[in-house]
Formats: structure tokens, C-alpha cells, sequence
């Protein structure tokens, strides 16, 4: 290896967000699912449904992380139209029922198909951590954040009109993008998005070389 060369290598253990999942844990019992601490870079806690708005004010309140990054969610259903990027999509095709059990969530796991997510950091302590928590199936609800962090109150709105997820206690969950008689919520995996279907995803046609660029038998 040269001088010049440098190495990164992840530390065996993270005292500081170790320390801040484990006050976590003392603070919410076993309303606190599962934590994963990435060495050095990064930390993710996954609350039960019922704590989540308690889990933020202990986030706060109490870990200090008071500064409210953002707030959204994700659709873990494979999508039942196939993956946009593959250019060839048969429109008249009827689309594949997705089903609980192909469904993997990532670091701290889940139980439905919808999760909420939310950053917060320490402005002081220069350390952040992402909060998660299952959405009901059966409700599509959560408790709203919007009596902790001000911040909340548009991210949980584009929530509610994209994903359809509902925050009891917002006090004006209305639309921000889309028009009123809109039906269905464009970032749901199981929204059809037809401009994507109809042409091709940017980046996978066929794009010509540049003039004097060799082509793949070698020659020019």
C-alpha cells in the first residue's frame, strides 16, 4: 500500500449510539422493537404503533435530538407491475397480487406492509438517529407528530396524499400536490405509473457512442 492510500475501516463497537438505543429502551420498555447500530456511521430503532408519538418526545425531551430532519414513508410490497426499469411492460396484462410473505423490510425489520420513518439529530452532539414504526393495515393511522416538531406537519401531509396514510391529531391534513378530485396515491407500489410503462425509464435505451469511442468489437 502506498502513503498515499487510506483505509477505511468501520469500528467494532459505537458506545455513543449503542448509549442512545439502550436509553431508548429505559425510556419505552418493550414498546422499543428492535435497534440496529451501524459502527461509526449510523443508528435505526423500530417503536410499536401505540409509542410512536411518545417515542418522539423521549427523542427529544430526553436524547436531546431535537432538530426534525424530515418524515416519510415507504411501500414494502414488491411492486405488481414489475420494476419501471425494465423498459418492457405489458399494459393489458393483469397485474400480480403482491402477498404479505414476499415482502423484506430492512435493518430493524417489520410486520406490515407500510412503515413510517423519521430523522432526527443532535445539532450539539453531532449524532442523528431514524425512528420507524408499522403502520396498521387494517387503520392506515399513527398518532401525528405536529404537537412535537412544527417541521412535521407538511412531511405527514404529502404522507397522507401519497401513501394514504392518515395522522390522528393533524390539525389540516389536506393535499399539497395533487388535485382535489385525484383519485388513489402515486407512491403506493401497487399505483400504476403510466408514463413510465408507456416509455421507457431514462438511462436503459439504447444511446448512441460518442464519435471516435471504439464499439464493443474494438474497432471504430
Amino acid at each position: 500500500m502506498s502513503s498515499t492510500e487510506v483505509t477505511e475501516t468501520a469500528p467494532a463497537s459505537d458506545e455513543r449510539r449503542d448509549a442512545l438505543v439502550a436509553r431508548l429502551g429505559e425510556e419505552l420498555g418493550d414498546a422499543l422493537i428492535a435497534g440496529h447500530v451501524d459502527a461509526g456511521r449510523d443508528v435505526w430503532v423500530r417503536v410499536a404503533t401505540a409509542a410512536w408519538e411518545d417515542a418522539g418526545r423521549v427523542a427529544r425531551d430526553v436524547l436531546g435530538l431535537r432538530y426534525f430532519g424530515f418524515l416519510s414513508a415507504i411501500d414494502w410490497l414488491p411492486s405488481p407491475y414489475g420494476r419501471s426499469l425494465d423498459a418492457a411492460i405489458d399494459l393489458e396484462a393483469e397485474p400480480a397480487s403482491g402477498e404479505v410473505e414476499q415482502m423484506e423490510q430492512g435493518v430493524t425489520g417489520g410486520e406490515t406492509r407500510f412503515q413510517v420513518f423519521a430523522r432526527l439529530h443532535s445539532v450539539t452532539e453531532h449524532i442523528g438517529l431514524t425512528l420507524k414504526v408499522d403502520v396498521p393495515n387494517d387503520t392506515l393511522a399513527l398518532a401525528t407528530w405536529t404537537r412535537l416538531f412544527g417541521g412535521a406537519n407538511w412531511h405527514e401531509r404529502e404522507v397522507f396524499e401519497m401513501f394514504g396514510i392518515s395522522f390522528e391529531g393533524h390539525p389540516s391534513l389536506r393535499k399539497l400536490y395533487l388535485p382535489g378530485d385525484f383519485e388513489g396515491h402515486p407512491l403506493r407500489k401497487d399505483f400504476p405509473l403510466l408514463s413510465r410503462m408507456v416509455k421507457p425509464w431514462p438511462g436503459i435505451v439504447d444511446v448512441e457512442g460518442m464519435p471516435g469511442v471504439a464499439d464493443d468489437e474494438g474497432g471504430e
